[in-house]
């Protein structure tokens, strides 16, 4: 019979444990700052043929904002962008919001029509549906309020 060799687990360096440890709380922060998104005061619409008609009635152009549940950019763009009262104003004053969900199967024929590729797509368009502007990608507050206000 063989000799069993005597085994014996050595101790990780003390640095190690406390390397996994940051890491590991690191990584849930971000994946808690890249998917939480506050609540906002903005009246988010999902139908074009309504947001077209309140378009129509109250002189505004419409805001496309094209996302999905699984877009961090978006979420971020959500907390950082739409929750703020300077930008909420901005909207509520000169466009009527419409949030898309580009894997809603009623979505489809709005994501061909613009030709949307990547998530968030914000356009800007006019009642008829003419492109007026638009941000592919997050956009911060700063160029979001300076979008808005060269309108």
């Amino acid at each position: 019979m063989k000799a069993k060799k005597n085994r014996t687990k050595k101790k990780a360096h003390p640095f190690w444990s406390f390397f996994w440890l940051t890491f590991l709380i690191v990584s849930l922060w971000y994946a808690w700052y890249s998917f939480y998104a506050p609540s906002n005061d903005i009246s988010w619409t999902d139908d074009i043929k309504s947001a077209q008609k309140i378009a129509n009635n109250s002189d505004k152009n419409i805001m496309l904002f094209f996302t999905g549940k699984w877009c961090s950019p978006c979420r971020i763009m959500k907390r950082e962008v739409f929750a703020d009262h300077q930008v909420i104003k901005a909207i509520e004053d000169k466009f009527v919001p419409v949030e898309i969900n580009i894997d809603d199967p009623n979505a489809e024929a709005l994501v061909k029509q613009y030709n949307i590729g990547a998530t968030p797509t914000t356009i800007f368009v006019s009642p008829e549906g003419k492109v007026i502007n638009y941000a592919v990608g997050k956009v911060g507050k700063t160029k979001f309020l300076e979008m808005i206000v060269n309108l």
